[in-house]
């Protein structure tokens, strides 16, 4: 008889980015039709050659990048994301307040792992990003949606009409993914407003904050002297630094909540990757002009994704914003048919929104999410190109 499987692990989802990779089995692309991959938001190029000597140098020269370091990560990479943060967002962070993970889903893990166990509940605005469902799965912890809306604006004072004697925390990702909105300030703000009133935590993803559109900082909590026991932040280097392959995220939280995490992290990694960390370190240091440009590229591609849907007959765009374009389709079929479809007779591969959404929503037969920033400005246009020829 086979072993039996853990049924929390059972119950959650494949995952939605390798699902989506294995339609393309069998199917071949003419060279004069190549596929455009806008099914997950990566970085297709490598870092800049000046990160990349960094990284050479230290696996070349420095002993110490080969070895085990320090649980919670490298001392000088923790200082300089509290010092940036605090000068961002116009708050105090201190070095201590601040982990460095293997990459910001395992920020996430950690986090919630201090927070909730099997039998508890969080809060995650739909359409949701999939790997958070898939670890609350995993845990046993329910995943309670919170419907947003047309708009993609998740509201406070419904949050709170679904909080419980077992909610441990609402879960924010902004700018969004997959939407791609910018929650506004007032927004982040109610609802950690909310999360204090009611003791719970308030998880704020910004793991895109890099390209969001507008000028200054998005949210000032952590102005609040009071930021500490209900605001936990998250954040990734792979997307501004071109670093997916290293692994290297970051969580700010109060001292305390660290402590336990340091207990995850130690369990799961032992530490960060060391040349992973160097590299971040030197980005934050010396790309700041770089990632202004890649800012600015990105902002070009979801101005030219927005003109691009508004020409479609039919189709609605929810949200744009960062690498993601979250849009409702006008076909006759559901979603993960017709995303299936738009594979072999269009060359496209994107992800369908039941990926993102409860099983029980019909809404998400209805959207797609388009990971643009995988995809020039050209590449944008002959991607719009194909979506107008097709026929369901």
């Amino acid at each position: 008889m086979p072993l039996p499987l853990n049924p929390d692990m059972a119950r959650t989802f494949p995952p939605p980015v390798m699902e989506a990779r294995r339609w393309l089995d069998g199917v071949t692309f003419p060279p004069d039709r190549p596929l455009i991959n806008v099914s997950q938001a990566a970085p297709m190029e490598p870092p800049p050659e000046g990160l990349r000597q960094a990284l050479a140098e230290a696996a070349l020269n420095d002993p110490a990048a080969h070895l085990y370091g320090p649980v919670l990560g490298l001392p000088a990479l923790r200082a300089e994301v509290a010092a940036q943060w605090s000068a961002a967002y116009g708050g105090e962070i201190a070095a201590a307040e601040v982990a460095i993970t293997q990459g910001c889903n395992q920020a996430f893990c950690a986090v919630m792992a201090t927070i909730a166990r099997t039998g508890d509940e969080v809060i995650l605005p739909t359409p949701w990003y999939f790997n958070h469902k898939m670890w609350l799965d995993m845990q046993g912890i329910g995943a309670v949606p919170l419907a947003t809306g047309p708009g993609l604006i998740p509201e406070a004072e419904a949050a709170a009409r679904l909080i419980t004697d077992r909610t441990r925390a609402i879960v924010l990702v902004t700018p969004n993914n997959p939407g791609g909105v910018e929650y506004p300030a007032e927004t982040l703000r109610a609802f950690y407003e909310l999360a204090q009133a009611r003791g719970i935590a308030l998880i704020l993803d910004e793991t895109y904050r890099d390209f969001d559109s507008r000028s200054g900082a998005p949210h000032d909590l952590f102005a609040d002297p009071d930021w500490r026991g209900t605001l936990v932040h998250l954040y990734s280097f792979s997307k501004a630094y071109r670093l997916t392959g290293h692994r290297v995220g970051a969580i700010v939280a109060d001292r305390a909540r660290l402590a336990e995490v340091e207990k995850f992290l130690d369990t799961v990694a032992i530490c960060p990757s060391q040349l992973g960390q160097i590299g971040a370190l030197w980005g934050m240091r010396n790309l700041g002009q770089w990632v202004a440009g890649e800012r600015a590229e990105i902002l070009a591609r979801r101005a030219t994704m927005t003109a691009g849907i508004a020409r479609l007959e039919g189709w609605r765009l929810h949200g744009c914003g960062a690498f993601f374009a979250y849009v409702e389709h006008p076909c006759p079929v559901a979603a993960p048919e017709l995303a299936q479809r738009l594979v072999r007779e269009a060359g496209v591969l994107l992800l369908p929104g039941t990926m993102f959404m409860p099983e029980d929503d019909p809404a998400g037969a209805r959207q797609l999410r388009i990971a643009f920033a995988n995809i020039g400005i050209a590449g944008i246009g002959a991607l719009i190109d194909r979506l107008a020829a097709f026929r369901a």
